[in-house]
């Protein structure tokens, strides 16, 4: 029997965050196979009127290539994919998790080389400018146990947090995005963390169901050179099959100076991919009401309501601080009180404590609000 909730996923990705419209080509990427889910938005682009196209891998099957690739596949593949990317208006990216650790032994040395020829080339500088594009993850048992719930419990709190009310979590945001484009100082405070920057200029974005599912951020980007202070990450981050604890980085004029952690060989090893991995590509603040605890999974993660993440690498071109790199990696704090609390300022003005915002036009942005 026909689980409803998928077909209702399906059109929200194709009708409200992609948009298609007829004739257009759609290409639909699943790592980890979910047929029945594949079918669903298959037959919903169709029903848009859309062409579908349809790539399968599982990330068993990547780690076998990356093992022992080369820098000519590398950039042989990239070419390929660049080519099929280029004839695409939109994209549909999911994976159902497996195993956390399934890319854990892949040599770091080969992890850079894809991230810097494929997922570079293709993705950072094509896909991300140049589709309409969303992405998200398919529920599974692995993603489950991360949650620490049983899979039926995972599955209703992921068919509530991926199918919410978009439409009026994107008007609680516009009070935010205003306010954003109208600073120049932020300050973050939290236990181990005292970091301040500028914004001045730089647009604010809100996720608001149209790239990510699900969704629930405003973004914008500090002034490359602008950042100073130290911040500490009090949230688990799983990066290339490994997952990073008690993150502290340091800034010094934009630079990270200084990065620890329960690995610090392996965060610099990261950090010096490139150049731009040592600065900060995005600023962004977590509003999502159903998502309040992280579970090793960057797209939830980020989400969560009363968090913010500061992110080494790539900026984004909607928001685009000159900063490039084949890095984005989303590193989440959690301001609410049960987590050591927090406070953010805009302009010495207090917008946000403990995770609540405190100012009337940003309240509706609270928890309690966007549930009712």
């Amino acid at each position: 029997m026909k689980d409803p909730r998928l077909a209702k996923l399906a059109d929200i990705l194709v009708n409200f965050s992609c948009k298609v419209k007829p004739g257009e080509k759609v290409l639909i990427s699943n790592a980890n196979p979910e047929p029945a889910f594949v079918q669903e938005l298959v037959n919903a682009v169709y029903d848009a009127g859309g062409i579908p196209f349809v790539n399968l891998t599982s990330r068993e099957i990547e780690r076998a290539v990356l093992m022992r690739c080369t820098e000519e596949q590398m950039k042989l593949r990239a070419e390929h994919e660049l080519a099929q990317m280029k004839d695409m208006d939109c994209y549909i990216g999911f994976s159902s998790l497996r195993n956390l650790s399934a890319h854990k032994d892949v040599p770091q040395d080969k992890i850079d080389l894809y991230n810097r020829t494929v997922f570079e080339k293709v993705h950072i500088r094509r896909r991300l400018t140049d589709t309409r594009w969303v992405v998200l993850r398919y529920p599974s048992a692995a993603m489950a146990q991360l949650a620490d719930m049983s899979e039926e419990a995972f599955e209703d709190f992921y068919f509530d947090v991926c199918t919410m009310n978009y439409t009026a979590m994107s008007a609680a945001m516009d009070p935010l995005v205003e306010l954003m484009e109208k600073t120049d100082r932020v300050r973050i405070t939290a236990p181990g963390t005292d970091i301040s920057f500028s914004i001045k200029g730089l647009p604010a974005i809100k996720c608001d169901g149209g790239r990510n599912i699900p969704d629930g951020e405003v973004y914008t980007a500090p002034v490359r050179d602008s950042v100073q202070g130290s911040i500490r990450y009090n949230t688990p981050s799983l990066h290339d099959g490994f997952v990073h604890e008690g993150v502290v980085l340091e800034f010094k004029d934009g630079r990270i100076i200084r990065a620890e952690s329960n690995d610090t060989v392996r965060i610099n090893q990261v950090l010096d991919t490139d150049d731009g991995a040592r600065y900060i590509g995005e600023f962004a603040l977590g509003v999502n009401p159903y998502i309040l605890h992280p579970m090793k999974e960057t797209l939830f993660d980020e989400k969560i309501a009363g968090s913010l993440h500061v992110t080494p690498g790539n900026s984004y071109s909607l928001c685009d601080n000159g900063n490039h790199s084949a890095v984005h990696w989303d590193l989440v704090l959690i301001q609410r009180t049960e987590w050591g609390g927090g406070e953010i300022w805009f302009d010495n003005r207090l917008v946000r404590k403990d995770g609540l915002f405190v100012i009337p036009e940003l309240e509706a942005l609270n928890p309690d609000r966007l549930k009712s």
